[in-house]
């Protein structure tokens, strides 16, 4: 009866009704036959089904925060839906994510992505690339790359993302390795660069380069045009360090002039506003709060790449903020406070919200994505 359905109505009408669909549903129908698994599990149709829901913005919330149990911090991953006006609603219970809980803090490295549907989750030492969607995850194994005894090798960036010519995504890892001793001061730091390639399904390490040196902050490893972006420091000066998935060439961007200082009193971050790269200017989270002077400032690159084309779009006043999180709805900028809680800041409105999501200070990350089929790429060695 299925298989007569297809015929009669034609494959791309089929195709064109079950792209409107939700993936809980389509995970449904893949259970009827063998020729709608095969229909919907296809590259063409998760490919339809995944440009559509980009078109309509379907937005959804994967949201990460900590709380403190008695001997330990326990991460939890809770997936939310955004249509709300009125706030996020659960999707699925919460996930206890057992694996990248500390006994020393409240976070572990915030979430990166989303790309295509996939997000991946990581501490650094764990990394697990993840669809929120269909709730199937895959566990990376660790990079193989080592030092000599009495060096250390430390993990100062992390990024994702897809590489559009080989048509496969990649993890990359910005490490630097240093002479550790135990009784004096570290020694010079070489820089390293891993790459996990799915195309090959391992680790391997790219060309030696000299970097500039990353000034981590919880709002960066954005991901843009199939580039990642974080902050890096030269001579005095902050810049934005960005990495090309597919041609893995790494490049500067200039940060406007006014905010081009490391005076310590403001910190940055990276997110996507209306389809632009866009930089938050926000007060240090560790300085005194200012209730006069505090203000978050947005700054929008309106030509992507072109440094000159930075512009000012935005002057706001929110509650003491300890970071950007995210875009929501395409005006809405998520926060997270100095307390703790998920702040939303409509741009267009200027209304503040205060949501019940919380978690343990420093400890939230978001991710705004859209729901896709996207497979993970299964592992060689299973």
């Amino acid at each position: 009866m299925v298989n007569g359905i297809i015929k009669k109505l034609g494959e791309d009408l089929v195709n064109n009704i079950l792209v409107r669909f939700p993936v809980k549903s389509l995970v449904r129908l893949k259970c009827i036959s063998k020729r709608w698994y095969t229909l919907i599990q296809s590259t063409t149709f998760i490919h339809l089904h995944l440009n559509y829901q980009t078109t309509i913005q379907h937005e959804f919330i994967l949201f990460k925060h900590s709380i403190k149990e008695p001997n330990e911090f326990i991460s939890i991953l809770s997936f939310l839906s955004g249509d709300d006006d009125d706030g996020f609603n659960p999707l699925f219970p919460d996930i206890n994510v057992t694996s990248m809980s500390s006994n020393f803090n409240a976070t572990f490295y915030p979430l990166l992505g989303p790309c295509h549907g996939l997000v991946v989750l990581t501490d650094l030492t764990t990394i697990i690339i993840f669809n929120p969607a269909t709730r199937n995850f895959r566990l990376i194994p660790p990079s193989p790359f080592g030092c000599p005894q009495g060096f250390h090798r430390s993990v100062e960036g992390i990024g994702f993302g897809f590489d559009s010519i080989s048509k496969y995504y990649k993890i990359v890892r910005i490490c630097e390795v240093f002479w550790n001793p135990w009784d004096g001061y570290p020694g010079p730091k070489e820089t390293k660069i891993d790459v996990y390639d799915f195309s090959m399904d391992c680790w391997r390490e790219v060309e030696q380069v000299n970097l500039p040196l990353i000034y981590w902050v919880p709002c960066a490893e954005m991901l843009y045009n199939e580039v990642v972006h974080w902050f890096a420091t030269i001579e005095m000066s902050m810049i934005i360090l960005c990495f090309d998935m597919s041609t893995e060439i790494f490049r500067n961007i200039n940060i406007p002039d006014v905010c081009n200082n490391l005076t310590h009193k403001q910190y940055y971050g990276l997110v996507i506003l209306r389809g632009c790269l866009t930089l938050i200017s926000y007060p240090n989270p560790i300085s005194p709060t200012d209730p006069i002077n505090d203000k978050v400032h947005v700054w929008v690159m309106e030509e992507y790449g072109e440094s000159k084309s930075w512009i000012l779009k935005n002057t706001i006043r929110v509650v003491p903020v300890e970071s950007p999180l995210d875009v929501w709805k395409n005006s809405i900028l998520l926060f997270q406070s100095k307390k703790g809680h998920l702040i939303s800041y409509d741009i267009n409105s200027n209304e503040e919200k205060e949501h019940i999501l919380h978690g343990s200070p420093g400890s939230l990350s978001v991710i705004v994505y859209e729901e896709g089929l996207t497979s993970i790429p299964p592992d060689s060695s299973s």
